[in-house]
């Protein structure tokens, strides 16, 4: 085979293998077996090592690459990193819609609000950036303005495409995160090698985020989502709902289970329903995001103080659990105080595993009527 032969087939390898991680994670489907796909990368490999001068940034066989790291660089956003404010209750979202009223009634805007719901993954957000459909950076929420350069670890996701669809500059945000099978994997043989156990899968997906060596984050075996686009080249759709498909056409994962809501009572709906299947998916998610649909709409409504106007966490009612209290002991604090702790049989609430629990005080003991045992 000579070079100018070699090099086709290296795209054309390339193309066929972004094209079947497309489907898998993309849009869910599976065409070919694990075991041909790996027989094109094991052939894309051999070729590249004959011919290293065509190995490029975004090839398939470049996930996992490099020493391990010193240290993470910091990374300054383009975009500022906000977060989102809570509701508990049906009033406080009806609340947050009056507000949102009242600001486009001040504006003279006659916006008719509706609404994208998604549900909100119990993760660790990340930002990418794309230049010319290429991957060339991932970095941590940080302080909203900057954070940590962990492109080579995020690299090693398969979920993140490496070459988009269209040759476009675009910075997106999303949702790393390890599911419940790969996390229960992952804590069976934790306890094996009796080393302490993973609390949930958010530390656990931020752990492996936060490892200098990608071969190790390689081997958690993490995910991602894809969410929201923070700049591009191109013109942004004009609603909510066509951003998730545009970002679904150009490569990324994008959670299935977002809905279009024509006003807050079919969010109720749906979060109900999510609430109800809350343990039915292969992830954790601890309630549902709620984005007014319409761009010209969140642009009239802005932003206050930590984040934007227009979204809203609405979460999920704590979950409750039992278990047995082992001990009672008084944890003393930095001034002196005393404050007793229970020492639970470790129990799972929310993703967690919960061995501890704060009492406040005697007469707290006394209210619960709380005994060992």
């Amino acid at each position: 085979m000579t070079k100018q032969e070699a090099k086709k087939r290296i795209e054309k390898l390339k193309a066929e293998i972004n094209h079947y991680r497309y489907l898998y994670h993309v849009l869910d489907r599976t065409e070919i077996s694990d075991s041909a796909q790996d027989s094109l990368k094991h052939e894309l490999d051999i070729l590249e090592k004959q011919y290293p001068d065509l190995v490029a940034s975004d090839s398939p066989t470049q996930r996992v690459e490099g020493e391990p790291l010193k240290e993470f660089k910091k990374v300054r956003h383009a975009a500022r990193q906000l977060s989102f404010y809570d509701a508990f209750s049906e009033q406080e979202m009806r609340d947050w819609e009056s507000r949102l009223r009242k600001i486009l009634d001040k504006k003279g805007s006659a916006q008719v609000l509706d609404y994208v719901c998604e549900l909100k993954i119990d993760g660790l957000h990340v930002v990418l950036t794309y230049k010319k459909g290429v991957f060339i950076q991932a970095a941590t929420r940080g302080d909203g303005r900057i954070g940590e350069d962990v492109t080579a670890n995020v690299k090693t996701i398969e979920a993140v495409p490496l070459h988009l669809s269209e040759p476009v500059d675009i910075i997106c945000e999303g949702e790393v995160f390890m599911s419940k099978e790969v996390f229960s994997a992952l804590n069976k043989k934790l306890k094996e090698e009796k080393k302490p156990l993973l609390a949930n899968t958010r530390n656990a997906a931020a752990g492996a985020i936060r490892q200098l060596d990608p071969k190790v984050a390689a081997s958690r075996k993490l995910d991602l989502y894809i969410y929201k686009i923070d700049a591009a080249s191109f013109a942004l759709p004009k609603e909510q709902s066509g951003e998730l498909e545009k970002l679904k056409s150009l490569g990324f994962k994008v959670n299935k289970n977002y809905h279009y809501c024509r006003d807050l009572e079919e969010v109720f709906q749906y979060y109900e329903r999510w609430q109800k299947l809350r343990d039915s998916e292969n992830f954790w998610f601890d309630g549902i995001v709620v984005k007014v649909n319409n761009h010209h709409t969140q642009e009239i409504l802005g932003y206050v103080g930590k984040g934007p106007r227009f979204v809203i966490a609405y979460k999920f009612a704590a979950e409750e659990a039992t278990t047995r209290v082992l001990d009672i002991k008084v944890q003393i604090g930095r001034t002196g105080a005393l404050t007793p702790v229970a020492i639970l049989e470790p129990v799972r609430i929310a993703g967690s595993i919960v061995s501890r629990a704060s009492l406040h005080n005697e007469d707290e003991i006394k209210r619960l009527g709380l005994k060992i045992g």
